[in-house]
């Protein structure tokens, strides 16, 4: 078991009393220069970390957040935490940072995880299995703020920060409409996630507006695993009446599904046309590059934890019903444009 040096350690070795040591350490500005410059000079040698424990339980603050997403598979989630450790940064909080992999028993742990090191508040994206949210309401009734991102449970009264997923999808297949396809399919993510609905009710929005008509063979929910997309989109290809164009759900979906229609030798856009959703960054280096819904991934992060941090200096309710929704662009790329 490694040893914790400690301020005891660092007075015994320059022969000087803890007070003194302790009033350097925390920035006692009332400290001989010189005294202070060999306590530092120590420390450094003695590779002295404060005990953020010992702290917290002064202090009864920990000025730590967590910060738990589904996955890092796609660039969106990374970016979002970089957004939000800049913010908790700037107002001198630390970040624990922990990903799910999609799977419901290690988001709770996660949770649980949190808990232990006793966070201030937590940012979290829910994973596609999460459809019980009694860990998240335990941080509820200990009032440890909470803020949701993305995946969101709409049944909780505290804010969310979202993009507008509704007016994004309905412009990927407007899009699609205005380049000459009729026959639009739709894989769509797992009903339980709210942006699943959001992004459905866009696309049959766009539909209906054109008046073109919904075929429930072509719309198919997935529960996001990737090896599955061959299997959906070999169906959809193989159907007697094939859809001439695909609105993805997200961008990883979208390029799967590339791969597959250009394996059948079909043209891309001619034969089938592409939009995904998210802007991955990947997307515009693939071959041919994908007409994609852009969310402003970083400013998701930066706005959750300024929320956060707005809730834990008690500036609003912890309760709150606010929601942040930010805006999509439409990116064309030559999945439907040539």
């Amino acid at each position: 078991m490694s040893y914790q040096v400690t301020i005891k350690d660092i007075a015994k070795k320059l022969n000087i009393s803890k007070s003194t040591v302790s009033r350097v350490l925390t920035g006692n500005p009332h400290v001989n220069e010189n005294t202070r410059r060999l306590v530092l000079d120590m420390a450094k040698e003695l590779d002295y970390q404060k005990n953020i424990f010992a702290r917290n339980l002064v202090t009864h603050k920990s000025n730590t957040i967590g910060i738990i997403v589904p996955e890092f598979v796609t660039s969106f989630f990374p970016k979002v935490i970089i957004g939000a450790q800049t913010i908790a940064a700037k107002a001198g909080y630390n970040t624990i940072i922990a990903q799910c992999n999609e799977n419901y028993e290690t988001e709770v742990a996660n949770f649980n995880v949190m808990l232990a090191n006793q966070i201030e508040g937590l940012i979290v994206s829910v994973t596609k299995e999460t459809r019980n949210f009694d860990h998240l309401k335990i941080f509820q009734r200990k009032e440890i703020p909470i803020v949701f991102f993305n995946r969101v449970c709409e049944d909780m009264d505290v804010p969310k920060v979202v993009v507008d997923d509704y007016d994004g999808a309905f412009r990927a297949v407007e899009h699609l409409i205005e380049i000459g396809k009729k026959r639009i399919a739709h894989l769509a993510g797992p009903d339980n996630l709210s942006i699943s609905r959001r992004r459905l009710n866009g696309y049959l929005a766009a539909l209906r507006k054109h008046n073109i008509p919904v075929d429930e063979e072509i719309i198919i929910p997935y529960d996001l695993r990737l090896d599955k997309v061959k299997i959906y989109m070999n169906y959809l290809l193989s159907l007697p009446n094939p859809p001439d164009a695909l609105f993805a759900i997200n961008d990883p979906t979208a390029i799967e599904a590339l791969q597959v229609i250009k394996e059948k030798n079909l043209r891309i856009p001619e034969d089938m046309a592409v939009v995904g959703f998210s802007n991955d960054y990947t997307s515009a280096l693939i071959d041919p590059s994908l007409t994609t819904i852009s969310q402003p991934v970083q400013k998701i992060g930066e706005t959750a934890a300024e929320l956060l941090l707005q809730l834990i200096n008690n500036e609003i309710s912890k309760n709150s019903l606010l929601i942040k929704t930010l805006t999509t662009e439409l990116i064309i790329r030559h999945s439907t444009v040539r």
